[in-house]
């Protein structure tokens, strides 16, 4: 039977150590400062919210167009608990770092609870434009059986239904949260939304994984990208003290029915994708295209070898020739 494990006297040592680390490092620790807002609670609430924007397809199974009202009304109570506590955390611990000022008129809690009824009194508009992005998937991709299988299975559809959500939060001025609930997002679909960024109505990712979307960017109605497609910033503008200016816009303008295929990259604040306009697969754009424009680059030389072995006269084995295509 293997012994149990002892740190023993080195146990005070190591102590000491950590500890040092966190007072040369200070930048790694949160130690008598106000409390963060929960991972563990802000998964939950993505999760209720999930089971809010497609009932029957998350969480409760058993649903009945008799019981749904008392559903939807837990759901609601639920979201609204979790929400305002994380956002009291979210205003308190920004405030602490000076980020956001105090409103010394108006409570913390009564912002929150303000902010947590505005958020909750958006949810209709947020499902109604996810119905118009799942339409769009369906009717954009030839291998989708139907829209169930979109809301199952479309890691772009979960993508943008966690950006809804928390571009809701990021525009009632919620902090830290909204970041929180996208990088759940990107954790589970590869695909990077920033709350900030501004997307119009019918929006459809394909394949998703590798796709970034900047927090200045603007997208219009019916965009189509694929996956690993970039609207990204050129450069981070800096003040006279070398310190990043972050009211900038740094990320592109994609106007409406604009298609960006596999591996495309957009960068600049400046930069606009005229409407209607395709890029092509791997092109690189930091300036403006118009509208209704196809860009698209050279294809690459490709050189070819047979691997297959022809025995000449002499019994020498020899390789054909390399030919281009």
């Amino acid at each position: 039977m293997t012994p149990p494990f002892e740190i023993g006297e080195k146990l005070p040592g190591l102590v000491r150590q950590m500890l040092a680390g966190y007072e040369s490092d200070p930048v790694l620790r949160h130690i008598d400062r106000a409390v963060l807002p929960s991972r563990a609670e802000t998964e939950e609430m993505i999760g209720y919210l999930l089971e809010l924007m497609y009932p029957g397809f998350f969480g409760r199974q058993d649903l009945t167009r008799h019981n749904i009202p008392y559903h939807v009304g837990e759901l609601l109570s639920r979201i609204g608990r979790l929400a305002y506590r994380q956002i009291c955390k979210c205003l308190n611990c920004v405030e602490e770092t000076g980020k956001l000022s105090p409103d010394t008129g108006v409570p913390r809690e009564t912002r929150a609870r303000t902010v947590t009824l505005d958020f909750l009194a958006r949810l209709p508009v947020i499902r109604h434009a996810l119905a118009g992005d799942v339409q769009a998937a369906f009717d954009g991709d030839p291998a989708a059986l139907n829209t169930d299988e979109v809301v199952l299975a479309y890691p772009g559809t979960l993508a943008i239904t966690i950006y809804r959500l928390a571009h809701g939060l990021h525009e009632l001025g919620v902090p830290l949260l909204p970041r929180m609930m996208t990088e759940w997002g990107h954790a589970h679909t590869g695909i990077d939304i920033h709350p900030g960024a501004k997307v119009g109505q019918n929006f459809f990712i394909d394949h998703g994984t590798g796709v970034v979307i900047g927090e200045t960017a603007v997208i219009g109605d019916n965009v189509k990208m694929y996956q690993g497609v970039t609207l990204g910033a050129l450069s981070i503008p800096k003040d006279e003290r070398g310190r990043a200016i972050r009211t900038t816009k740094r990320h592109p303008t994609v106007r409406d029915a604009v298609t960006l295929y596999a591996n495309a990259i957009v960068l600049g604040g400046e930069t606009v994708v005229g409407e209607s306009s395709v890029i092509g697969g791997s092109v690189f754009v930091t300036s403006t295209v118009p509208a209704n424009s196809t860009v698209s680059i050279n294809p690459p030389e490709l050189r070819v070898r047979d691997r297959t072995r022809r025995e000449g006269k002499d019994g020498q084995r020899t390789w054909l020739p390399d030919y281009q295509i």
